[in-house]
């Protein structure tokens, strides 16, 4: 028993020690793995291990899906969508009670389509949706709040890069994970503006402008082309006319059809600064990916899943008390580490754990990335709190206390997606077919 606490005080706790002290998760990860080796504990490991797992890791197809969807979401901020999506919002939702607030989340869950990721929508429409906001009266907790706690439907509602990550980590399908986000990210959306319409009713906002039809025919227009990407990726995916990597890959060049030749706001020189940017993105996560692979292995190898579910069901074997077992968990590390590197750390050992349990591993991955969506709010390393810090005229202080009541809805969509897996297995399966 006391050799199991070391080996998981080293495979555990040097990870945690070196992520604290500001080592990259990949480096630390791969350095936890060579500590393991070179230990005692590391029999049957060699270093050969390591080139191999790297290039077993990262030989998937559906890892092509990441560098499509992350040049995807920064080509549509290039060319100008985010103005165009949030007027089309404001036109529409604007004219109701606390109607530009209602604007800021309906914008999030229609740009969440497209960039796939939280801080993208915080810092692409933050900055605008946090104005209009105070520009209509709004005061400052209201306006941070709404502004951050809408960003994080981004990652549920698709496409997804945390998705394709644990996709390809649990080796489940992008297309249908890609389905079971919908109805949670929705949810999210309405929850939080029940929310708001309490907010605003109690502090007495006033009704906006009237309806406007011809204003709001006009943004229609002028957003239908951005518009069409979501249904050109989710409508490719039903009909099986192409997988989830290859609508990646049809809407970038869509999009860049759209930039040059539409709206002309994109050059070769803009393609190419954001071709550029998206390597290097592609290559950070790529990178992560291949040593969780590695990182993986190693627990494997060391029996820590095996070891780490045995207790967990002796525990309870029933699947949804093991869900808030491995919830809680996942809120605790979500406060102080990074989504996409609780994702390559936890799945490969949460895995060995779904299947002892008889859990879903495709609810699980809805249920798994909307709890780590609440760490993305939460301090001390909430990285939509930094990024609200930098965009507005707040401090972080402010922005910690602006989306605290925020918190509310999330958790009740996430209590009620893991209490009712249809809304996560229903569209997945049944609209796919399979």
């Amino acid at each position: 028993m006391s050799e199991l606490l070391i080996i998981g005080a080293l495979f555990l706790g040097l990870l945690l020690v070196l992520y604290a002290l500001g080592v990259p998760v990949g480096i630390a990860m791969g350095a936890t793995c060579v500590v393991i080796m070179v230990s005692p504990y590391g029999r049957g490991l060699n270093y050969g291990l390591i080139a191999q797992q790297l290039l077993y890791g990262l030989n998937s197809f559906t890892l092509l899906a990441i560098p499509f969807y992350l040049l995807l979401g920064r080509l549509m901020n290039r060319i100008g969508m985010t103005q165009r999506i949030f007027a089309l919002a404001n036109a529409f939702v604007g004219q109701f009670r606390g109607g530009i607030a209602h604007v800021n989340i309906v914008a999030s869950m229609i740009f969440s389509g497209m960039s796939g990721l939280a801080v993208a929508d915080a810092a692409g429409l933050g900055r605008v949706e946090y104005t209009a906001m105070r520009d209509q009266g709004y005061e400052k907790d209201i306006s941070l709040g709404v502004t951050g706690s809408s960003a994080i439907i981004g990652p549920i509602i698709p496409p997804s890069v945390p998705i394709i990550i644990y996709a390809v980590l649990a080796e489940e399908s992008i297309g249908q994970l890609f389905l079971g986000g919908i109805l949670p990210g929705i949810l999210i959306g309405v929850f939080l503006m029940l929310l708001v319409f309490l907010f605003v009713y109690l502090r007495g906002y006033e009704t906006e402008d009237s309806f406007d039809l011809s204003e709001a025919w006009q943004c229609l227009k002028e957003a239908v082309f951005p518009l069409f990407a979501p249904v050109l990726i989710i409508g490719g995916i039903l009909t099986g006319t192409f997988t989830a990597t290859e609508a990646g890959a049809i809407a970038v060049v869509y999009t860049v059809l759209l930039g040059m030749f539409v709206y002309n706001e994109l050059s070769l020189r803009g393609l190419f600064e954001e071709l550029q940017y998206g390597m290097v993105e592609t290559f950070s996560l790529t990178f992560i990916v291949g040593i969780a692979s590695l990182y993986g292995l190693v627990a494997l190898q060391l029996q820590l899943p095996i070891l780490m579910a045995e207790s967990i069901t002796n525990f309870s074997n029933d699947p949804t008390v093991v869900i808030f077992l491995l919830v809680a968990l996942l809120l605790v590390v979500g406060t102080f580490m990074e989504t996409i590197a609780a994702i390559t750390i936890l799945v490969p050992i949460f895995m060995p754990i779904l299947d002892v349990a008889g859990i879903d591993p495709l609810h699980f991955g809805i249920v798994m990335i909307l709890t780590l969506m609440l760490g993305l709010l939460t301090p001390p390393f909430g990285v939509i709190l930094f990024v609200l810090e930098k965009v507005t005229d707040a401090s972080l202080e402010e922005a910690m206390k602006g989306v605290l009541p925020y918190y509310i809805p999330i958790l009740l969509v996430l209590l009620l997606t893991i209490l009712v897996p249809e809304i996560v297995t229903y569209p997945a399966t049944e609209l796919l077919g399979t």
